[in-house]
């Protein structure tokens, strides 16, 4: 099993971490993690697409080996998006990504007109700007970002971490290989031998606020304003995934991201749940392939 390729795009200090699976010059792939993951939980879906594609994958900024300048608006993490692209000359892009990283994505093809031939998005983080509401976050959200705070950020070692993310609910349906990549590459090792999370509890609980009001139709975004109107001006096929065992606002954002697409198709995994490509890797490899046919 060959090992993917390491590398660093950007100048110290602002640098995206990537991976690359697969000989250059094939068609490229660009897979894209959701908020709290590393580009290695992709690698059993990777590994399998390598065989026809050249595949790449990043640790979005606040994640992994990335920069973690503390700005997580949306458009951060399209222009790191963008600047990856740019970076690697890529394209004809297949864009694949889950959750906020599907949104980066989607995004992206928006600012990038031509760049992308198709997107394959897992459950996007979206809102429909023509619904928007005034006004700021419920309380039960606000005490969900702010709950994040609380979470476990070191642990005694790497296996510690293993054992007892196993046995969480969030895990439970994950493949061996997909979590083992979290636990190693999701976490840095300090001194004494002990881990630590490599996404924060502080920059979790900032990167979830924007998260938080998109779900509730209350962003407005930043200087550069709300970028959602921009949906429907993607310009190249694009798939969106729902997963059966998911939740009810998933399947929300996802209806409206279908509602601004133009060229849109929808898929429904049924017997899997938000982190669809780590608990059913064949599963979405199927359907990523099928999509490109």
């Amino acid at each position: 099993m060959i090992n993917p390729h390491r590398f660093s795009i950007g100048p110290a200090g602002a640098e995206i971490a990537m991976l690359q699976w697969g000989e250059s010059g094939r068609p490229p792939v660009l897979l894209v993690h959701g908020t709290g993951f590393v580009a290695a939980v992709w690698d059993e879906v990777a590994r399998e697409l390598a065989s026809s594609f050249t595949v790449y994958a990043l640790d979005r900024r606040g994640h992994g080996a990335s920069h973690k300048p503390g700005a997580y608006h949306f458009l951060d993490y399209t222009e790191d998006v963008c600047r990856v692209i740019g970076a690697l000359e890529l394209n004809d892009v297949y864009g694949i990504g889950h959750s906020a990283g599907a949104t980066d994505l989607l995004l992206a093809a928006k600012l990038l007109p031509g760049r992308f031939t198709r997107l394959f998005v897992m459950e996007p983080t979206v809102m429909d700007p023509r619904a928007a509401r005034a006004g700021a976050l419920n309380d039960e959200s606000v005490v969900c970002v702010q709950g994040t705070l609380r979470r476990r950020a070191e642990f005694e070692s790497a296996d510690a971490v293993f054992a007892r993310y196993r046995a969480a609910p969030s895990f439970a349906d994950w493949t061996e290989t997909s979590l083992q990549a979290y636990v190693r590459y999701g976490f840095t090792t300090l001194d004494d031998g002990r881990v630590r999370l490599c996404c924060t509890p502080e920059i979790e609980s900032a990167i979830l606020r924007p998260i938080y009001e998109a779900m509730e139709q209350v962003y407005v975004g930043d200087a550069r304003g709300n970028p959602f109107a921009g949906l429907a001006e993607i310009d190249c096929p694009v798939r969106v995934t729902t997963a059966a065992k998911s939740g009810p606002i998933y399947w929300e954002m996802a209806a409206r991201a279908v509602a601004l697409i133009p060229r849109v198709s929808t898929l429904v995994f049924e017997d899997a749940g938000h982190c669809v490509a780590q608990e059913l890797p064949t599963a979405v490899v199927k359907a990523v392939r099928e999509f490109a046919e």
